[in-house]
């Protein structure tokens, strides 16, 4: 017992020098598109982190989406770094046939905070499920892994990380590092969203005013077609 207790000593020391990563994020916007946004918080100084990267893993829930041509768009303009690596991905199936995503951002400085990084996400939620009496059904967005390379050692690293994970180095390059898998501190245990969805009560309502519609769109395109339309026989 004697012999270990000045190793517990150290290792608490280590942990008592060693600041938190602080890790929040929050949706932007209302509405079935939203935007998810990271931020990362290092107690140290980002002059002593110039040479780390800041990758964040997420996994998008079932009940949410992220377009992988919206994201190509997004890069092309500079606006944010991410790309999907789920392999089967359906955009168009609704939450119960879908399955979880995940996605790579590669986050960037905060130009508003020294030592912050902050990473952009565009999502968009998925056709759900009527339900029989409550109209909202909730969401859980669970906290992403972070994931940090650094040309050299800090006590940072020593201090939070957990694991190593391969993955690629930048979005432009097809090098493959060995990330540090980083424990953090968040604000939130996970955050959450409220998404409306239509009530079975409703369904004969919907149909026949769905039909409605259609017959009569249909009828007001066959007319003017007939009228306005050239015949050659």
């Amino acid at each position: 017992m004697l012999g270990t207790e000045p190793r517990a000593l150290r290792f608490l020391g280590v942990r008592a020098t060693c600041s938190e990563i602080i890790l929040r994020q929050e949706f932007l916007k209302d509405g079935f598109h939203r935007d998810l946004l990271i931020k990362v918080k290092f107690g140290e100084s980002i002059e002593d982190l110039q040479t780390c990267r800041l990758l964040i893993k997420h996994y998008i829930p079932t009940g949410l989406f992220v377009d992988p041509y919206e994201l190509a768009s997004l890069r092309e303009r500079n606006i944010t770094e991410a790309v999907m690596v789920s392999e089967s991905f359906n955009l168009e199936a609704p939450s119960y046939l879908s399955t979880e995503s995940a996605v790579l951002i590669y986050a960037r400085q905060d130009a508003q905070c020294i030592d912050c990084f902050q990473a952009f996400l565009p999502v968009h939620y998925r056709y759900h499920r009527p339900h029989k009496k409550d109209g909202d059904t909730l969401i859980v967005v669970n906290n992403p892994d972070l994931l940090m390379h650094c040309d050299q050692e800090f006590p940072i690293l020593k201090c939070w990380a957990q694991s190593e994970v391969a993955a690629p180095c930048s979005l432009k390059s097809e090098e493959i590092c060995q990330w540090k898998n980083m424990q953090y501190k968040s604000i939130l245990k996970n955050l959450t969203v409220q998404v409306p969805v239509g009530l079975t009560i409703h369904t004969s309502l919907v149909c026949s005013v769905t039909l409605l519609i259609t017959v009569l769109c249909s009828t007001l395109i066959l007319l003017a077609v007939f009228k306005y339309g050239h015949f050659s026989l």
